[in-house]
């Protein structure tokens, strides 16, 4: 847990505050205005604020306004000498934890700042138990190979260093990720995702290191960026391989100094935040062809772990599917026969274990067999193959009946699943096939509602 930070302009009551929750346990941290306590927040683990609302440079509601912003986390109780209904009623309705008048009970304070507490408590105890749930589909499995991934992952998770996780898509680089995060010293702070691919270039400094009021036109507000919001945290940088030239630039600099400004901004921001990142691509051969720069593979590439294929390991696939059979029939019955497991083994599975899990849901919901047949399983893994889609004139005969807007729609939808599947649903490849920018060809799989394995 983190500590308690006391926001007032008079020496006196910040001493003796601080002096009164130290005797409680509490480490406790003091500031003596709004912009001072407000960086401290930045550079500090708080999980509680003290907050007086008559303070220079900053008056304490938009002290409490700029913390439910950038630290919703944070509980906050006001305190003030001049306290009306309606200031009480405003603190609470801007997100205040409590609200005591001056001069302060002790007794009061200690109760308020307990059950503050209490609270941080419970929705840290709550995130944990998120991260317990995760789906942990690829972690399931007895081979050697997964056997390597788990001790690697146990090692690694250990330390802070970073992790460049490589792999097919669809094998659980995510998960892996998360699971380095769920078993690290870090598992307490947050685990922030990033979608490299689907960041375009004017936007990425925005996204990644947050803006200023202003800084540029839709800059209504102050925004925070990932790597602030992961701060004490894991951020894990999918598709780091799909990352423009001078995105990665710009990546380089704060990886190597975890400090940086908002655009728009002028002050230097501190971050603590372990960099995990993953990628479907070969970096190496992209550092040959120009496509992604040598010094930042070298900062990322600390502990190298990768992801092996479904076909690397199908001693696994049996127990994938059962598993999920089982969950997704709601703990029925149903089993898959010895002809449908030696099916399912026998596919190479181009989308890996996310089109596994996909490709059971479907035999699940359209299959009303207890005992799963081979001929049910090759029936359904035919349609995955296309084998069963429509011919040209067949489709051609459907389209013809929709609108033109519907009917380019439903050929687009197609062309990019057919794409799609042809290429094991590798955003970056299949993008690069059609014509299309990954970030666009994201938006489109958005768009349509296409699922890999689908």
């Amino acid at each position: 847990m983190g500590a308690i930070l006391v926001i007032d302009d008079e020496p006196g009551i910040r001493a003796t505050v601080k002096d009164i929750l130290e005797d409680e346990g509490y480490a406790t941290l003091t500031a003596e205005d709004g912009p001072i306590g407000l960086e401290t927040l930045r550079r500090e683990s708080v999980d509680v604020v003290i907050l007086d609302v008559w303070l220079p440079r900053m008056g304490g509601i938009d002290v409490l306004k700029a913390i439910r912003a950038d630290h919703p986390a944070i509980e906050t109780i006001v305190v003030s000498g001049h306290a009306s209904i309606d200031m009480a009623v405003n603190a609470v309705k801007l997100g205040a934890f409590d609200f005591i008048e001056k001069p302060l009970s002790i007794e009061r304070l200690i109760t308020a700042v307990r059950n503050a507490r209490a609270l941080c408590e419970l929705k840290l105890e709550n995130s944990r138990l998120k991260l317990k749930t995760i789906e942990n589909d690829d972690m399931i499995g007895s081979s050697i190979k997964m056997a390597e991934v788990r001790e690697l992952i146990d090692q690694s998770a250990r330390s802070d260093a970073r992790v460049l996780i490589t792999g097919e898509n669809g094998t659980g680089k995510e998960l892996a990720a998360r699971r380095i995060h769920e078993l690290s010293a870090r598992a307490s702070g947050p685990f922030v995702a990033v979608n490299c691919a689907a960041m375009p270039d004017t936007l990425i400094e925005s996204e990644l290191f947050g803006h200023e009021k202003g800084s540029f036109t839709d800059a209504v507000a102050r925004r925070k960026g990932k790597f602030e919001t992961a701060h004490t945290g894991t951020l894990f940088l999918d598709e780091i391989g799909d990352m423009s030239l001078s995105a990665q630039s710009k990546m380089l600099r704060a990886i190597q100094e975890m400090r940086f400004e908002r655009l728009g901004g002028e002050q230097t921001i501190e971050v603590d935040v372990r960099v995990v990142a993953a990628t479907n691509k070969d970096l190496r051969q992209e550092i040959a062809a120009g496509r992604f720069r040598e010094d930042l593979f070298f900062r990322l590439n600390v502990i190298p772990l990768r992801m092996p294929a479904l076909r690397e390991r199908p001693e696994d696939i049996p127990a994938l599917a059962a598993f999920f059979l089982e969950r997704l029939g709601g703990g029925s019955s149903r089993r898959l026969s010895e002809g449908a497991i030696a099916a399912l083994s026998s596919y190479d599975w181009p989308g890996n274990i996310r089109e596994l899990k996909n490709f059971m849901e479907r035999v699940s919901v359209m299959s009303d067999e207890d005992s799963i047949s081979a001929e049910t399983i090759a029936h359904f893994i035919g349609r995955s193959d296309g084998k069963d889609e429509e011919s040209i004139p067949d489709r051609l005969d459907t389209l013809s009946e929709l609108r033109l807007s519907e009917a380019r729609e439903a050929f687009e939808r197609g062309y990019l699943l057919h794409n799609l599947r042809k290429n094991g649903y590798n955003i970056a490849k299949t993008a690069e096939t059609i014509g299309v920018y990954p970030s666009n060809l994201h938006a489109k799989i958005k768009k349509f509602g296409i699922e890999a394995g689908e």
